[in-house]
């Protein structure tokens, strides 16, 4: 008997009874099935943003790099949880003061008709790249726990139907009460197999011991170092400032209070539990030292106790069910909202409206699900494609705090800008005289918002951004 796959099969019963409660509640209206009515409460803004942010790569991909660096690898999630509490603090209440449901809005609000559709297609892209990146780690979880039942495609096959399927049926609701069930699946599974898994390696000493010399595994900081971690946190926040699927989840809140507490809780959450999965990874390396990362954190996980095991499986896959959905929620979101109702059907009535973001949740799905057969390298290629969210941070938060310094034409340079150095940065080695491309896009990102104040002389009115 496979008590692992069996264990895995109920989580996908259980995700399906969810999303079917969920569609009723997400019947009636767009708004109801884009961002849950605006009903959203504390713990579901809280769960949602902690399962958007703890996916594949702060489980599996922090993890695997643990097994290179040590612990230090945790704080990848750090970064992700000191990112929700930034947006709680700083821009979650102008946010949902101004009542929009997209970034792109926000730009078609303020600034010229060229900058919103640049912030259409790079947020789309951002989204798509990054969605993309689940399929992997989902196939491969499948794939490397359970390989007499799954390949990597089938694995991968497999994720986008639960994907897809939660995600059509209920909209923000299905995301957000799933996420109920995955977060708490995915903190006590990591955390009890790593519990579990000390136990097993013969303590902390045992596992010291055992660990190359050379390396320092069990620092927090020297793996990565001070430079790598500074440049996630940097990353992290300017993601939260400005990612369409972190501000839907806001937008879903009922109230303002209640968006800013469900982030600042959400990140309070993400703070340890990236050093238990880098623990995890660490605990891998002292028992398979001579074997690929990829290949450990599985043979680790499947030499515990069967229930244990089968528990674990379902809650690294919960964490990339969880960060999926709410991707392939915001992305098709941004396609009916800015693209569908702004440029080919403006009168469309609320019932094709709500169809066709349920159509476009399906077609981004598979596409993205064909986007993931060609990328490799879970955390390095959301560090560059998540890098260029800078742009439409510079671009907020001088709208939310500076409106006197934007200019009609502003967004549509800044985003440019943010686009080519991105570019160059893949292209042109010898411009990377920076420890990461973010550095560069902020400074880059601010030049062409202050150049363009100084030369644009129409600026945008300061009562819409009052």
């Amino acid at each position: 008997m496979n008590i692992p796959f069996i264990i895995v099969c109920l989580y996908i019963v259980l995700l399906f009874i969810i999303s079917y409660y969920a569609k009723r509640r997400s019947t009636g209206s767009a708004a109801n099935y884009v961002l849950a009515g605006r009903q959203l409460t504390t713990p579901l803004i809280t769960v949602s943003i902690v399962g958007l942010a703890v996916g594949g790569a702060s489980t599996i991909g922090v993890a695997e790099q643990a097994y290179k660096v040590g612990l230090s690898a945790g704080w990848y999630t750090t970064a992700w949880g000191l990112g929700a509490i930034a947006m709680g603090l700083l821009v979650a209440r102008r946010y949902r003061e101004l009542n929009i449901t997209t970034i792109p809005e926000l730009l078609g609000r303020y600034y010229d008709k060229k900058g919103m559709i640049a912030g259409i297609i790079c947020q789309i892209l951002i989204q798509l790249v990054v969605m993309s990146l689940q399929y992997i780690a989902g196939g491969s979880i499948l794939c490397a726990l359970m390989p007499e039942v799954f390949t990597l495609t089938s694995g991968m096959l497999t994720s986008a139907v639960v994907f897809i399927g939660i995600t059509s049926m209920g909209g923000m609701w299905s995301a957000s009460l799933s996420n109920l069930l995955n977060v708490s699946l995915k903190y006590i599974g990591i955390i009890l197999a790593t519990i579990v898994g000390v136990t097993h390696a013969g303590g902390m000493a045992n596992i010291q011991a055992n660990l190359p010399a050379d390396v320092p595994y069990l620092d927090l900081f020297d793996g990565v170092g001070i430079i790598g971690i500074i440049s996630w946190i940097v990353v992290l926040v300017t993601v939260n400032l400005s990612l369409q699927s972190i501000i839907q989840i806001s937008l879903g809140a009922k109230n303002v209070k209640t968006a800013q507490r469900g982030f600042i809780i959400g990140g309070l959450m993400m703070l340890p539990i990236g050093f238990v999965s880098a623990l995890l990874g660490v605990i891998a390396k002292s028992m398979f030292p001579d074997v690929s990362p990829a290949l450990a954190l599985p043979m680790t996980i499947m030499s515990l106790d069967p229930v244990l095991a089968g528990i674990t499986l379902a809650a690294l896959w919960a964490a990339d069910v969880s960060t999926a959905c709410n991707l392939l929620l915001s992305s098709a979101t941004l396609f009916s909202q800015d693209i569908y109702k702004k440029f080919i059907n403006p009168a469309a009535s609320e019932e094709k409206f709500l169809v066709t973001t349920k159509v476009a949740v399906v077609a981004l799905g598979l596409l993205t699900l064909t986007l993931a057969m060609t990328i490799s390298g879970i955390i390095s290629t959301l560090m560059i494609g998540l890098s260029l969210t800078a742009a439409f941070s510079v671009i907020v938060l001088f709208t939310l705090f500076a409106p006197a310094l934007c200019r009609r034409n502003s967004a549509f340079y800044t985003i440019l800008t943010g686009v080519v150095v991105l570019v160059l940065w893949q292209t042109t080695p010898g411009i990377r005289v920076l420890p990461h491309v973010i550095y560069l896009e902020w400074l880059a990102c601010l030049a062409a918002f202050f150049l363009t104040y100084l030369l644009d002389p129409k600026p945008i009115a300061r009562t819409e951004c009052a």
